[in-house]
Parts: structure tokens; C-alpha cells; sequence
């Protein structure tokens, strides 16, 4: 959209590897802060960074405001009298969804989403993550396996654990202590196996700690065996990829069902049975090339979002009309 000669402003709020990621692609932003801990704090930060992006737009004078699922952008854009376009794939962040629908114009959400936001939804035919793993966009680097002592036919797993620290976590559970260290000594015996982590790991896991830039791990998920983790993204990320990968949580979104039923991923709320499921995918020689024909087949099916979003976007609030009016539209962006 730039290279077309729209113009961006960019907030950002100051969480895991967010900033380095824009400061890596030359992405000017204004940081927003680290964000609240505990009610209080949260009710706080939702304040001030309200209070940053209304300064922001007074400055910028943007025509429209964008952003995933953002209290702080619908807020400021009622304040700023400018429609507000969201994206959201999560349905169980339902205090996330209630603080920002009322300031909205229009909400899009994957086909799969569960939950029905009334008439200012606007369903696609794909998943968020196609955003920027998809073919057209994401092309794979096979050399990060020289790094780690790795050839194309080795095989190794990657383990993603999370912080639990997102409001919609809040009661959920993944893998206890003894269950990490149990499952990732015995896949161990088996094969290589990595670990990427929001938090600080246990020291008898830190010799399987990733060292890796962040730009670059979708690199090594694309060349893994498989993934085993608690990161629901993480996990839609493999099924955009082809890689096979088992999730590890008590909670669960349309897009994680939808995939599963595709054949793309394995779900479990607990984690019973995951070591048995592992063996049996690393055992299975072919399994990752079936993986990859199922993924193909996926987006055979699906839109290319990138291409829709921006239509959308140079379009509103004409696409509105045009999506509403005949939804098959979309088909255009393949």
C-alpha cells in the first residue's frame, strides 16, 4: 500500500519481539508501551494508550484507522470521528471484543470464526496467517539449518511454550513444569529438538533453547518435523506451512478447529497422549509429505488475504457494500 502512495502511522505496544521486528524491516513506529499488570494496571494502560493514539491522529489526520482486534485504535478513532476496520480471528476474547465493537465499523473475520458480531462482520474465505505465509509472499530459507549443524533430511521438532500473561488465558493451562521436562527429554532420545519460549526456561531446559532471530523462525518451522506447543498461533502457522503440528491447550478458536478438521494439525486440551502422538508422526516417514499435500489443498480453497485487505482498504466503504451484496467477491483475490 505505501509502494502505492498510501501513508502509514504505526503504534506498537513494546511486547516480546514486536519493536525489533519493525526496527528490523525499517518499519517507523511510535512505541506505546509495555502495557498493564493486573486490573488496575490494564485499566490504566487502556487510558493512556488512548490517550497516544487520539495525540497521534490529531497530528497524522488519518482517513481510516486498522488494527487487530485494538481497543486502544477503535477508541481513538471515535474520538477522531474516523471508522475503524478490525481483524480478528480470536473468539474467545470476549472483554477484547465487547471494549472494542461498539467503536467499529466493520469487523473481518475468517470464515470459521464462531462467534456472530451481527452486521458489522464481514466474513473471508482463509486465515490470518496467510497474511504472510502465504506463497506469494513467504518463500523459505533452508540455509538456517546450516547454522544449527542440520541437513534437508534431518529431522527435528520445535517446542513453543507461552507466558499465559494475555487476558484470554486467564484460567487456562498448557504443559506443567514436570510435563516439559518429561516430553521433551524423551523426544529427545528420538530426535533434535529445539525450544522457543515467551518466558524464561527452567535450567534443565535451557540447553534446547532456540538461538535463533526472530525473523527467521518461520524458516525453522517450515523445515521441522513437527511442532508441539501451547502458541495457537504458532500452531495455525505450521498448518499455513505444511508442517505438522500438535497443539497443547485449553483453549480453542474456529481457526484451530477448522484446521484440524482439514487434517493439518492435532488438538489436545491436555497433555495426555501427546508423546504417543509425536512417536507416531516422526515414525511415519511420509506423514510430512501427506502434511504438505493437505496444505495445498487448503489453499487451493482459500483467498490470498493480502490481496483482499488491501482491496477492502482502498475500496471502504464501497467494498462494504459490494461484500455484503455478493460475499463471492472475495474469490477474485486467489
Amino acid at each position: 500500500m505505501i509502494q502505492k502512495g498510501h501513508q502509514f502511522h504505526i503504534s506498537a505496544r513494546n511486547k516480546e519481539v514486536t519493536l525489533d521486528l519493525l526496527r528490523l524491516y525499517n518499519i517507523p513506529y511510535t512505541n506505546r508501551g509495555k502495557g498493564g499488570k493486573g486490573i488496575f494496571g490494564k485499566i490504566l494502560y487502556i487510558i493512556l494508550a488512548d490517550l497516544k493514539l487520539i495525540r497521534i491522529g490529531l497530528r497524522f489526520k488519518p482517513d481510516v484507522l486498522l488494527s487487530f482486534a485494538s481497543t486502544y485504535a477503535a477508541h481513538a478513532a471515535f474520538v477522531l470521528n474516523k471508522p475503524h476496520i478490525a481483524f480478528d480471528d480470536t473468539e474467545h476474547s470476549k472483554l477484547e471484543i465487547f471494549m472494542y465493537r461498539p467503536f467499529t465499523k466493520v469487523i473481518l473475520n475468517p470464515q470459521c470464526f464462531r462467534a456472530d458480531l451481527g452486521k458489522k462482520q464481514i466474513r473471508f474465505n482463509g486465515f490470518i496467517e496467510l497474511c504472510y505465509l502465504h506463497p506469494n509472499y513467504f518463500k523459505p530459507d533452508d540455509t538456517i539449518l546450516n547454522q544449527h549443524g542440520l541437513k534437508k533430511e534431518d529431522k527435528f521438532i520445535l517446542f513453543r511454550f507461552v507466558s499465559w500473561s494475555a487476558s484470554h488465558d486467564l484460567g487456562e493451562k498448557g504443559f506443567s513444569f514436570e510435563n516439559k521436562v518429561s516430553l521433551v527429554k524423551a523426544l529427545s532420545e528420538k530426535t533434535r529438538v529445539f525450544i522457543s519460549s515467551e518466558k524464561n526456561l527452567p535450567k534443565e531446559l535451557e540447553p534446547y533453547l532456540l538461538p535463533v532471530s526472530p525473523e527467521k523462525l518461520h524458516d525453522v518451522l517450515f523445515n521441522a518435523s513437527l511442532y508441539i506447543g501451547e502458541g495457537a498461533t504458532t500452531a495455525s502457522e505450521c498448518a499455513m506451512l505444511g508442517t505438522p503440528a500438535i497443539y497443547v491447550n485449553s483453549l480453542s478458536t474456529g481457526t484451530l478447529e477448522e484446521q484440524e478438521r482439514l487434517g493439518l494439525l492435532f488438538s489436545f486440551r491436555t497433555p495426555e497422549g501427546v508423546l504417543e502422538k509425536a512417536l507416531e508422526i516422526l515414525n511415519t516417514p511420509e506423514f510430512k509429505v501427506e502434511n504438505r499435500i493437505r496444505r495445498d489443498n487448503m489453499l487451493k480453497q482459500s483467498i490470498d488475504v493480502t490481496a483482499f485487505m488491501v482491496w477492502f482498504v482502498e475500496n471502504y466503504p464501497a467494498s462494504v457494500k459490494i461484500m455484503e451484496e455478493n460475499p463471492e467477491y472475495q474469490k477474485r483475490f486467489r
